[in-house]
């Protein structure tokens, strides 16, 4: 065998050899390309963490409270020279303890609730952050990543500023600071200066002012309580109502869960400690906050923290506001808020003013809000009680809102196409799908409610106040109440959830919903601001303004950060055409109609009447909503929680009447000097009907008189019978304005009870809903 030939038998049973290919110039460049992007991520490593140690070398630890340092923040009234109050900076509410004597409970809730990682971290938490990174750049939820000792030293050492420079800082500070103190240090260090909101800084301010007891002597459920709220003190505090509960409420399960999977509880103990929240005391008032002023102050910080700058961010903070020296104007007028107080207090019954504590129940509340027409611009209230006596402003809490809803509806019905002349079914009661509708004025002779005929007129009906032809007007809309709850929407009334289209002022409007057959009657409660506010833009020509109560802000170093136009930038909620058909509506209310007590003003007022039911069907709110062509105003009468019975307990409870000489009290001065100003005409709309059978009722002609045969004239006339008169077609004829008396109706009122659905004693049996 040749050396050929045992080279070819040496590859038998093999596969055959395939040289390796010489790579080619396009996958050289491709190793070249990755090695290349390898040596800029290590060298863009090295520089980074070059960068760090030299940051860190940089940045030094700034002396405690240097730039912790708080000031003042002062409100003032409508055009910035009188002063309205003012945040006090926090340092006058603070009592550390030291760590020892915080107790292990607040000191386990506390971690548990901020920072689970807090005994290993070194300061900062890198996986927290790189995702609060992505989060807040890929429009996932916004989060600061921030540990307990870096909000420690944001609170300690820096300022408030959101930016990446500060948040370095505290980064690195952090990593200093991990070095230099002790976890207990840090941690006690937290708990003595971090915000729990009412005014307390710090678990020992905190614990008193929620708790009424020192820190020592908390439990569990207040522990966690405490360490939940610090999260979002200005929204978590049990006091802000409902909404606040329920939400703290979800944190506190959070805290709770958190500190059993950390074992710092046992699980049964955990699950008996979710089963309520602790009791907490009403919050401790401060004598700057007594009157009217403290529910002013309020109301203006839950404005400036509803504030956002353009990207959606925060424009101030609670720190802030209390202490970050910030000048804030507002829309009020010193006048405007003096004139309400005093109005209230010379209309109010005399044996309804004083305020008794411990007997909410048989507490009148009345609520009212001047607005300006042309702006949105909040120019005063009447919140009820003293600050110091109730926190509750009943300005912004408000009530059922009855009848003052109709005006909505009749925007509705000649946006769709109806008229003012167009007739509806005045008789009562009137059945509807499942449910029957009555008007007031009920009496012996007419036990189911007045009627007024079948045929009335869309300007009776409102004159009127008329219950039946307002639900036919509801129903004959396209789509029914739906287009009532989207006219109120647009002209200012908020959702259920308000959100930044429609913002409000306090409280949302409750039981609002485009499903209910009766809105038109009122069962939804809200505020009088927002009435006000909805009003006034019936009486703009149909522009709609954001009621707003904040118009400049300007930081400690004399920057304006926030300046709203108070000449208004409205949006078109209904055309000036319907709007300026309603507002006549309106005026007829005042100058014949429910509202004559509000023609007592010098200018030309407009304006409706309104009472609403509770569940028990007793009389639970009384209003008079109105407005000149320069401000609106709104007025609600209440009892105990909002829902109490007013009839049988107040003298009177007519819309007509307290409400009305209320609005008259508050309108007269404010507009005395003002220069007159006019409604604009009607403009009589007559559109196509969305459906027939409402056309204006037009009476038949009555018979001619019959024809007389001549008589003889040289015969004596025989003695005649009486010829019989023809008679004539009956033309029917409006019911007068006002209605006589009835015996079981307050006979101090107007004859004519406030409105078709206002008052009078209760019903007899059967489905009834005032507005």
């Amino acid at each position: 065998m040749t050396a050929g030939e045992g080279n070819i038998l040496s590859w038998q049973g093999n596969p055959p050899y395939t040289p390796i290919p010489t790579p080619t110039p396009k996958k050289k460049r491709g190793k070249k390309v990755l090695k290349t992007f390898f040596v800029v991520i290590l060298v863009g490593a090295l520089i980074s963490a070059l960068g760090v140690i030299v940051a860190y070398n940089a940045i030094q630890i700034p002396s405690a409270n240097a730039a912790y340092e708080k000031e003042t923040s002062f409100v003032y009234y409508r055009g910035g020279k009188d002063e309205l109050g003012r945040y006090i900076a926090d340092s006058q509410d603070r009592d550390s303890l030291p760590y020892e004597e915080i107790p292990q409970l607040m000191r386990d809730a506390a971690v548990a609730a901020e920072d689970r990682t807090f005994w290993d971290n070194s300061g900062i938490d890198v996986k927290g952050i790189m995702r609060a990174v992505v989060n807040n750049n890929t429009g996932g939820a916004q989060s600061g990543a921030s540990t307990i000792t870096q909000q420690y030293v944001k609170n300690l050492y820096l300022t408030q500023e959101r930016t990446y420079t500060r948040k370095v800082k505290e980064a690195i500070i952090s990593l200093k600071i991990s070095r230099q103190k002790s976890k207990e240090d840090i941690l006690a260090g937290y708990l003595n200066t971090i915000y729990f909101g009412r005014g307390a800084y710090g678990v020992e301010a905190a614990s008193n002012a929620y708790f009424g007891k020192p820190a020592a002597d908390i439990n569990l459920r207040e522990a966690a309580a405490l360490a939940a709220i610090l999260n979002d003190p200005n929204d978590l505090d049990p006091s802000n109502g409902e909404e606040a509960v329920a939400e703290l409420d979800g944190r506190y399960r959070y805290v709770i869960n958190s500190m059993v999977k950390m074992d710092m509880v046992d699980p049964a103990e955990g699950e008996k400690a979710k089963e309520s929240l602790p009791k907490f005391k009403k919050p401790r008032s401060d004598s700057r906050y007594g009157g009217q002023k403290g529910h002013a102050l309020k109301m203006v910080r839950d404005e400036l923290l509803r504030l956002k700058d353009e990207q959606g961010t925060p424009l101030v903070s609670e720190d802030e506001i209390n202490g970050g020296g910030l000048r804030i104007t507002t829309t009020l007028t010193k006048k405007t808020m003096k004139t309400a107080e005093e109005a209230v207090e010379d209309v109010r019954p005399e044996d309804k003013k004083a305020f008794d504590p411990g007997n909410e129940k048989d507490e009148l509340h009345v609520g009212a809000a001047t607005v300006d027409v042309k702006s949105g611009a909040l120019r005063g209230f009447y919140g009820g009680q003293d600050y110091l006596d109730s926190q509750i402003n009943w300005a912004s809490t408000g009530a059922m809102a009855g009848s003052a809803m109709k005006a909505f509806t009749m925007a509705a019905a000649l946006k769709s196409g109806y008229s003012l002349k167009d007739s509806w079914n005045g008789n009562s009661p009137m059945e509807f799908p499942g449910v029957s509708v009555r008007n007031s004025g009920q009496s012996a002779a007419d036990p189911y409610g007045h009627s007024y005929g079948s045929s009335v007129s869309s300007l009776q009906a409102m004159e009127d106040s008329i219950n039946t032809a307002f639900v036919e007007m509801s129903d004959s809309l396209p789509n029914g109440s739906k287009d009532v709850y989207d006219m109120a929407l647009a002209a200012g009334l908020p959702p259920e959830k308000a959100d930044a289209k429609h913002p409000g002022i306090g409280m949302t409007t409750r039981d609002f919903s485009p499903e209910d057959f009766l809105l038109t009657l009122g069962k939804n409660r809200t505020s009088p601001i927002n009435m006000a506010n909805a009003y006034a833009t019936i009486a703009n020509g149909g522009t709609h303004n954001d009621v707003h109560v904040v118009s400049k802000v300007v930081d400690a170093d004399g920057t304006v950060i926030y300046e709203r136009d108070d000449k208004g930038s409205g949006k078109r909620a209904m055309d000036e055409e319907v709007a300026a058909d309603t507002s006549y509506s309106l005026q007829q209310v005042v100058s014949s109609g429910t509202g004559q007590a509000a023609s007592a003003v010098v200018q030309p007022a407009a304006g409706k009447t309104g009472t609403a039911t509770n569940a028990d069907d007793e009389v639970s709110s009384a209003w008079f909503v109105g407005y000149t062509p320069q401000l609106a105003t709104a007025v609600a009468y209440t009892r105990g929680d909002g829902d109490d019975a007013l009839d049988g307990w107040l003298d009177t409870f007519f819309g007509a009447d307290y409400p009305a000489d209320t609005w008259v009290a508050i309108m007269g001065p404010l507009t005395d000097e003002l220069e007159r100003e006019e409604f604009p005409p009607p403009a009589w709309l007559d559109g196509d009907a969305p459906e027939e059978g409402h056309a204006p009722y037009v009476p038949p002609a009555p018979d001619p008189e019959p024809t007389k045969e001549p008589e003889p004239t040289k015969k004596p006339e025989p003695s005649k019978e009486p010829e019989p008169t023809p008679t004539p077609t009956p033309t029917p004829t409006p019911p007068p304005t006002t209605d006589p008396p009835d015996p079981e109706l307050p006979t101090t009122g107007p004859s004519d009870p406030d409105e078709t659905d206002d008052g009078g004693p209760p019903n007899p049996p059967g489905p009834r809903r005032d507005g």
